[in-house]
């Protein structure tokens, strides 16, 4: 089962977000999936479903609503269009999202409270370590994300391991920005898991993009589906 629902931001915004439900009554887990910077697409959806199939409830804000109009996405090769809704990404405002993802997810019955995760891919990874450190989390996944070295002093307040997955090919992203993640969570003593797959490139888990790897694809999922399942249960 899925749908959309409307959440409300602290800043008085609307939010719109995916949900997608596994079979049954529950209780179940749960995970907030954060998208790429192209929107709440195809790819991002299948995810939630693909976690849901996986007997967690997967829910997907759309990040972009401050500035673009609901469902809003565009194709892999338009990543221009993207750049006038980056601004509004400060860490504040993706605090108040994570939030409101985060509250309605504690509000529902069918939820098990302590047994929230999240899972972000590229943009979403940045925001899967900045949900880590500011809400009470059970587990994290951050697939490639740019910029996420600037959020590296918040690797104190992470309250759940946080399992990082980086492509080896990546140009994107640098090797030192990594080392500064890497370094910061030792340095504060987290639980984490640091994969890089070495023949893998940016966006590798996409099979949507280019660079869509499906053997890096498939490593990497069976990994997540194993670190949930520890972490979760």
């Amino acid at each position: 089962m899925s749908n959309t629902i409307t959440l409300s931001v602290k800043d008085a915004s609307d939010m719109n977000a995916y949900v997608a439900m596994p079979a049954g009554d529950g209780p179940f887990p749960a995970i907030m999936v954060f998208q790429e910077a192209f929107g709440v697409n195809h790819h991002i959806k299948s995810i939630a479903d693909r976690v849901a199939n996986e007997g967690y409830i997967a829910i997907a804000p759309e990040l972009f609503h401050r500035t673009a109009p609901t469902g809003f996405e565009i194709g892999y090769g338009d990543f221009a269009l993207v750049m006038p809704h980056f601004q509004p990404l400060t860490p504040e405002n993706l605090i108040n999202d994570v939030n409101a993802t985060y509250g309605w997810l504690q509000s529902q019955s069918n939820v098990l409270k302590s047994k929230i995760g999240c899972i972000g891919f590229c943009m979403g990874g940045k925001v899967s370590f900045l949900a880590n450190s500011t809400v009470q989390l059970a587990a994290s996944v951050s697939f490639y994300g740019g910029g996420m070295h600037t959020l590296a002093d918040r690797a104190a307040t992470l309250s759940a391991p946080q399992l990082l997955f980086w492509g080896g090919k990546d140009q994107h992203i640098k090797p030192e920005h990594v080392q500064t993640v890497v370094n910061a969570l030792k340095m504060e003593g987290k639980e984490f898991i640091n994969v890089e797959i070495s023949y893998a490139d940016h966006g590798f888990f996409c099979d949507e993009r280019a660079a869509y790897h499906p053997e890096a694809a498939k490593e990497a999922w069976g990994m997540i589906k194993e670190f949930l399942k520890n972490k979760m249960g």
